[in-house]
């Protein structure tokens, strides 16, 4: 059987880890050679490079580069068109919280999750991009949140943040259309990673009383959407939010 993104190049970023993870292993075991991006853990994602390629039989490989850094993320793809030679798609999942009420939030709390969310976003889809235009091909996913839908108390700045990834998306979508170029995001609801293992019981109770599905989501279920989106099963899909939430937002 054909796997749905054989062969394909991809990149992730911030991927040793959650959701991140999630998504290089579903990509992976369906074929792709994997590119992934991580903040500190040298040896974390050496583990995952071991990890991935051993048990999917793909080429898997971990860069130690700053997303939010117009000249790393450059420096970034170029390094893997050195060692894979194509980029097919490129997912833009890196993202930070610096939770906050307004009145007690700092620039630089602001400042940060904007460089880590958003502006990561514009530095890794410019950067790809001269490689789109010259496969006449790819796919960019960006990952927002049902918050940057919402909004959320406490969270303006990476409510704000996820926001602008959507209408990033949706303008990069009708520059490149007419180019085989797609850009979609996905904004996942409540997902169970070890980020959120650590909070209050009742919490994540009353949370998942408010999603009709009655669960927190899985990294397997965003990593679900970003197949589909990776794959020529969405050829002909871009500009969209793909909510991954259980009904939240229903």
């Amino acid at each position: 059987m054909v796997k749905l993104v054989q062969d394909k190049t991809i990149i992730i970023t911030g991927a040793t880890r959650g959701i991140g993870y999630g998504i290089a292993d579903k990509l992976a075991s369906e074929g792709a050679n994997i590119a992934f991006t991580y903040a500190s853990s040298v040896s974390k994602a050496e583990a995952v490079e071991k990890e991935l390629s051993e048990k999917h039989g793909v080429k898997v490989k971990g860069y130690q580069s700053n997303a939010a850094s117009y000249v790393e993320a450059e420096k970034l793809v170029a390094d893997v068109l050195a060692d894979f030679g194509n980029i097919d798609v490129l997912i833009n999942n890196a993202g930070i919280t610096r939770d906050n009420l307004l009145m007690r939030m700092s620039e630089e709390q602001w400042d940060e999750v904007m460089e880590v969310n958003l502006k990561s976003v514009f530095n890794l889809t410019k950067a790809c991009l001269r490689t789109f235009l010259k496969n006449k091909a790819g796919s960019i996913i960006n990952m927002t949140s049902v918050v940057g839908v919402n909004g959320n108390a406490g969270q303006s700045n990476y409510s704000a943040s996820k926001a602008g990834i959507i209408g990033f998306t949706k303008s990069i979508a009708k520059e490149l259309g007419s180019r085989n170029i797609r850009c979609n995001s996905i904004a996942p609801g409540f997902i169970q990673t070890e980020m959120t293992d650590v909070l209050d019981e009742n919490v994540v109770k009353g949370w998942v009383e408010a999603i009709p599905l009655k669960r927190g989501g899985t990294p397997e279920d965003v990593a679900n959407a970003c197949l589909f989106l990776s794959s020529d099963m969405s050829a002909y899909i871009t500009g969209q939010t793909l909510h991954v939430c259980g009904g939240m937002l229903t």
